[in-house]
């Protein structure tokens, strides 16, 4: 029985893994959590959506509502393909989120949202999650953030900027 439950335990997450949807954002929460209706002409499920691989500033936090906007900016009222790996503890599905840059908003959709907003100093690349991430993921997420952290870009003007899962831990709340 114990074998069983294990298995079950460790597929739990390739179970929930489907194929990706196409969505229509309709709502940014934060920096990395969106609403999303999908669906033919996004009318159909809604789905609360936290992008995987990045942790953003909370709201209350420094830089928490320009990190906000830049998501917005990324992603609200666009058409996205939709990823989602797991589901996390709050019920919400952990997903890599793509738009079609701005440059080409009728094109095919290449823009990784939560590497944008790592590339811009707008979120933290979230290592305690990265096996969740492929190998090609991973260093593209890490060296986005080097860049980021070198360029003093968005978040990394602060002199001493405190992650997101230090500032909840602290008390803060999210």
């Amino acid at each position: 029985m114990r074998r069983l439950l294990a298995i079950l335990l460790l597929t739990l997450p390739l179970a929930i893994h489907a194929a990706p949807r196409t969505c229509l954002v309709v709502g940014v929460s934060d920096g990395d959590t969106l609403k999303a209706r999908c669906g033919p002409g996004g009318r159909h499920e809604a789905l609360k959506v936290r992008l995987n691989g990045i942790d953003a500033p909370e709201r209350r936090q420094p830089f928490g509502e320009r990190a906000k906007r830049a998501m917005s900016n990324l992603v609200f009222m666009r058409e996205a393909e939709i990823d989602c790996i797991t589901i996390d503890r709050y019920g919400r599905s952990v997903c890599k989120v793509m738009v079609a840059p701005a440059s080409a908003p009728g094109g095919p959709k290449t823009l990784d949202a939560g590497l944008a907003m790592v590339t811009l100093g707008m979120a933290w690349w979230y290592r305690a999650y990265a096996m969740e991430q492929t190998a090609q993921e991973r260093g593209q997420y890490e060296f986005a953030e080097t860049e980021a952290r070198a360029k003093r870009a968005g978040l990394w003007r602060d002199a001493d900027p405190v992650p997101p899962w230090d500032w909840r831990k602290a008390g803060h709340g999210g």
